[in-house]
């Protein structure tokens, strides 16, 4: 007899994160996270946080996170959301916004997990593919659409754009909301928190996983007009009020108010991807100019899949993914000055076979 109700179950190709391995002595530089630790202001957060509370349901409205979070990025705590990570922040606004017939646009190379979200939520979406040189092309955003999502810089080329452009985006998509995903803008890119004060459809999402080490307190925020602010809000308590943790708003509101730290460590991993950047385009790769805490490169003469599966022999962990396109291409996340050192010997190594 055939199994009718598997017929109502979802079938849906997943997300895949980058590898996250067990093993030890890795140089783990695949999934950009911040080589880093957080805040020592955040971790005595933790340390001192009184147990006692967790019997109690988090604050919903995360009143004193979402006041610290305003403060720091000059924004009323009306015109801020908090989510369980960007990628929750993210999913709810593709529910919150993009209900309507037309498809919503965003590029042919970026974050994978957008097309995971129009197929689950039942979303028509359209790609625009990216200039030769990897650039997002503003111009295809002209055509009609039920929203648009441009990350700010894009992943995984590494590339961002200022505000000329962010502009023009949304001059030409004033009917519908725009979402600019600012996962990595702190590493040196433009950011359009700004314009959320003028155009009332834009949302910026961003979250604490990568400029703050934090990302396994999964925490993330979205900021716009206190109207996209609501109805998130609205949405997110249709299913579940209660979604950052108390122990992660106690660690997000001390990572937020040490902007000295904050600084420290933006600039550390600054310096050190400009200076892999510069050896490896000594070598002969291709690198992109990167705005991100990663580098996306290529070697014309050499195969990138082999690469990353020889670096793997080697303990060292990269990304590569096999899609058009990129598929000689490698994403390179920078970690420490001590990490870097030992990928870039091992390149050597691998340039010699």
């Amino acid at each position: 007899m055939d199994k009718i109700w598997k017929n109502n179950i979802r079938d849906i190709e997943p997300y895949v994160p980058g590898e996250q391995s067990k093993e030890k002595g890795i140089v783990k530089i695949n999934a950009n996270e911040n080589p880093y630790p957080p805040s020592p202001k955040a971790i005595e957060a933790i340390r001192n946080f009184e147990h006692q509370k967790l019997r109690f349901y988090p604050d919903a409205n995360a009143a004193e996170f979402k006041k610290a979070v305003a403060d720091f990025y000059g924004v009323k705590p009306q015109n801020v959301f908090l989510g369980n990570g960007s990628d929750d922040v993210i999913a709810l606004s593709f529910q919150s916004f993009f209900n309507g017939e037309l498809p919503i646009a965003f590029p042919d190379i970026t974050y994978s997990f957008y097309p995971v979200w129009c197929r689950l939520f039942k979303i028509p979406y359209k790609n625009f593919p990216l200039k030769s040189d990897f650039h997002i092309n503003a111009d295809d955003y002209r055509e009609k659409n039920g929203g648009v999502v441009i990350p700010n810089p894009n992943a995984p080329t590494s590339l961002g754009e200022g505000r000329e452009f962010i502009e023009k985006i949304l001059r030409c998509n004033r009917d519908c909301v725009v979402i600019i995903d600012e996962a990595y803008v702190d590493f040196g890119c433009y950011s359009s928190i700004d314009l959320t004060k003028k155009y009332e459809n834009l949302l910026v999402t961003g979250t604490f996983s990568k400029s703050r080490s934090l990302a396994g307190m999964r925490i993330g925020y979205a900021i716009g007009s206190s109207e996209l602010i609501s109805t998130l809000e609205a949405v997110k308590n249709s299913y579940n009020s209660y979604t950052v943790n108390s122990i992660s708003m106690a660690a997000g509101t001390a990572a937020i108010k040490d902007r000295e730290y904050f600084e420290k460590t933006i600039s550390k991993v600054i310096a050190t991807r400009e200076r892999v950047k510069t050896r490896l385009r000594e070598m002969g790769f291709t690198v992109l100019d990167s705005q991100a805490n990663f580098l996306f490169a290529t070697f014309c003469s050499k195969n990138m899949k082999d690469y990353f599966e020889w670096l793997k022999t080697q303990k060292v962990y990269i990304r590569y993914f096999n899609l058009p396109r990129i598929d000689n291409y490698v994403r390179i996340t920078i970690g420490t000055d001590e990490e870097m050192d030992i990928f870039l010997q091992k390149t050597e190594e691998f340039l010699r076979l």
